[in-house]
């Protein structure tokens, strides 16, 4: 009971006295006021950014895969036995190098035969010929068999020596022996696969773009494509978009070609697509996070003065297209304003601050 009666004296005595302060002030100390006041308004530090215009590219981002620029398994075209392998696995190739050849004793001795067959029909032919149309010696019937027995002897020749020369796998295109399938002794028949080749200069990107950007995406359009395991980064363009919309993913096929002399780019590595959707020129662009959401929208805050002099002010803005942690301001906010872009989580409009850093 005595403590409470003390706290009850002191506390009439600090009002009393805090009275007869204000009776000093209202006699003559406003400068006391203006301190006062001073020592108790909110002084915040932030960080801000002066607007300025530039151009603003908005990106579509994809993901796509690698594969080989061509990519060929080739097929036995005679049946036989594998005699020899001429290249083997992981050698790089050139177009119309033997790789492998299929024993050829049969066809070569059917060649043989009829190429002495076709010598026969035509030596036939240029005697009854002679004889038929200088000597008037013979029937027009005969003439004719001579004349269609000789080519029917040289379609036939030219027939096995086709065959002949497809008992040696040649290469079609330049590129990388990648596969093997068979070994010597193996017996292989017409459409047997043998060797698959790969060109990897140049090589293709492929990617799924979903649909709703059909209208952005055409022929020529600009695109950075990264890979992450290689560290490089390469700009090119679209050569390809697909005319139909995948049922299953919703999404059309685009391919890039780019160059690979050193093969370090492989089929089936992953790729980042940047593919440029829009270009805005001269636009206003600030971080997302310098955003404050507010009931009906967004606001930025700005500084207005310098100094001690500083003060908040708040700018509704409208926005436009975004990319990463970027946006673009249509309207509220001008070039030069000084955009508060560290602490306006904490300030308030006509709150006084501390500009400690710039970026």
């Amino acid at each position: 009971m005595a403590i409470h009666s003390w706290l009850k004296g002191g506390l009439l005595t600090l009002v009393v006295g805090a009275g007869a302060c204000g009776g000093d002030v209202e006699a003559g100390g406003a400068s006391d006021v203006g301190v006062l006041v001073e020592g108790t308004s909110r002084v915040i530090n932030v960080e801000i950014s002066t607007v300025v215009t530039r151009d603003f590219v908005e990106r579509i981002s994809l993901t796509g895969t690698v594969v080989a620029g061509q990519d060929v398994t080739l097929s036995a075209q005679e049946s036989g036995v594998i005699r020899r392998v001429v290249v083997e696995k992981g050698t790089t190739v050139t177009a119309g190098q033997p790789l492998l050849e299929v024993d050829d004793a049969v066809l070569r001795s059917q060649v043989e035969e009829a190429t002495a067959q076709a010598s026969l029909a035509t030596e036939t032919w240029v005697r009854r010929k002679r004889l038929y149309e200088d000597d008037q010696v013979g029937s027009e019937l005969a003439y004719l068999e001579a004349r269609y027995g000789a080519e029917q002897a040289s379609a036939r020749l030219a027939t096995l020596q086709t065959r002949l020369g497809r008992t040696v796998i040649r290469a079609p295109i330049d590129g990388f022996l990648e596969t093997r399938m068979v070994e010597v002794g193996a017996m292989v028949n017409v459409g047997t696969d043998v060797v698959r080749i790969v060109s990897l200069d140049p090589v293709k990107v492929v990617a799924g773009v979903p649909e709703r950007y059909a209208r952005d995406v055409t022929v020529g359009a600009a695109v950075t494509t990264v890979f992450d395991v290689l560290d490089i980064s390469v700009d090119g363009t679209i050569s390809y978009v697909g005319a139909t919309v995948n049922a299953q993913n919703r999404t059309f096929l685009v391919e890039l070609e780019m160059t690979n002399p050193d093969g370090l780019i492989k089929p089936q590595m992953v790729a980042n697509l940047g593919l440029v959707q829009q270009t805005i020129e001269d636009a206003i662009v600030i971080p997302q996070e310098a955003l404050v959401r507010v009931e009906d929208g967004y606001v930025v805050f700005v500084t207005e003065g310098h100094g001690d002099a500083a003060v908040v002010v708040t700018r509704a803005v409208e926005l436009g297209a975004s990319q990463r942690n970027e946006v673009v301001i249509e309207a509220g906010l001008t070039a030069g304003e000084r955009l508060i872009v560290v602490g306006q989580q904490q300030v308030a409009a006509g709150d006084r601050v501390n500009v400690v850093g710039t970026r």
